[in-house]
Formats: structure tokens, C-alpha cells, sequence
């Protein structure tokens, strides 16, 4: 599958996991430096946010929307986990949050590509995983999956969480 970058295209690593597949293992880190693996995620209903990285506009726009959004309905997704999974630095990540005091998404990070490789999302050109959005169930099964298919576009904030309000 390919993705466009400002126009220009790019292949990413494998072909990326699709709904109704189970997403693959992988571990990431989170502001703790501790793994959090697919495991970790079982048992309830999950919104993982795909972003290139959290230094640029768009990917801190589209940060910043799903955690706004969480907050305004927070009583829907009491239950739920976030992620916003990036290739950038725990460090980064975490200086990023408190400039822009997001604290219901969970920022980890990717250090070592195991999920770029595991879900086929690695722009290994460019050493950065394409934008996109996924929903798994308490079990871990993919019901949303979203793309885009230009990297500087946002994604489709309200389907994604019409689709885990479903799972709520």
C-alpha cells in the first residue's frame, strides 16, 4: 500500500493489518519506560491514534482532538483505552503533553518499530508510521481502521468514535 507525503509517494513496509484481524504483537513504551504490549489492551475496548510525528501541526491536532473529545464524553469512555503511538522519543512525548496539557491519551512511543513492522504502517523511507486510526474490541479484533492516505491530512476524528462508542 502506498501512502503520499507532501505529494509524493511512499510505500509502506507490508501490507497493513485489516478489520476483523486481530492486531498483531507488539510492544511500545510509555512515559514510564515500561512495555505495553496487544496483551495490555485486552479486556476493554481500545482507540489507537497513529501519528508521524508529535512535533508537527497535524499530528498535534489530531492528538489534542481525540483527547478533547474524550473529555467532553467522558463518561462514555470511562472504559476505554487511548494510545497515540509515534516514533518520537518518550522524552519528546512527554515534553509535548505538558506544553499542551493533554492527559487522558496515553502518548508511547515506537523506539523500536515493533509496531510499524507488526501492523505494516513503517514508512521506512522515512522512518515514521503513516497516519491512521485504529479501533479494537476487549479482544483485541480490529473494527476500524483508517489510513490516510495523504500523511498531512487529518483524520475521520467523528467515525472513529462513532465506532468505539458502539463498543461502550
Amino acid at each position: 500500500m502506498k501512502v503520499t507525503f507532501k505529494g509524493k509517494d511512499y510505500r509502506l513496509l507490508a501490507d497493513p493489518v485489516k478489520v476483523g484481524e486481530k492486531m498483531p504483537d507488539f510492544a511500545v513504551i510509555n512515559k514510564d519506560k515500561k512495555d505495553i504490549t496487544t496483551t495490555d489492551l485486552l479486556g476493554k475496548p481500545t482507540l489507537i491514534s497513529v501519528v508521524p510525528n508529535i512535533n508537527t501541526p497535524v499530528c498535534s491536532v489530531q492528538t489534542k482532538k481525540f483527547n478533547q473529545d474524550v473529555n467532553q464524553d467522558v463518561d462514555q469512555f470511562d472504559n476505554v483505552n487511548f494510545l497515540t503511538i509515534s516514533t518520537n522519543t518518550v522524552e519528546d512525548q512527554q515534553k509535548w503533553c505538558a506544553a499542551e496539557g493533554v492527559k487522558k491519551m496515553q502518548l508511547v512511543a515506537d523506539n523500536k518499530r515493533e509496531f510499524g513492522k507488526a501492523t505494516g504502517l513503517l514508512i521506512s523511507d522515512l522512518d515514521i508510521l503513516a497516519r491512521s486510526v485504529f479501533v479494537l474490541d476487549q479482544d483485541g479484533k480490529i473494527v476500524y481502521r483508517e489510513i490516510v492516505d495523504e500523511i498531512t491530512n487529518e483524520p475521520n476524528y467523528e467515525q472513529a468514535l462513532a465506532e468505539l462508542k458502539k463498543l461502550n
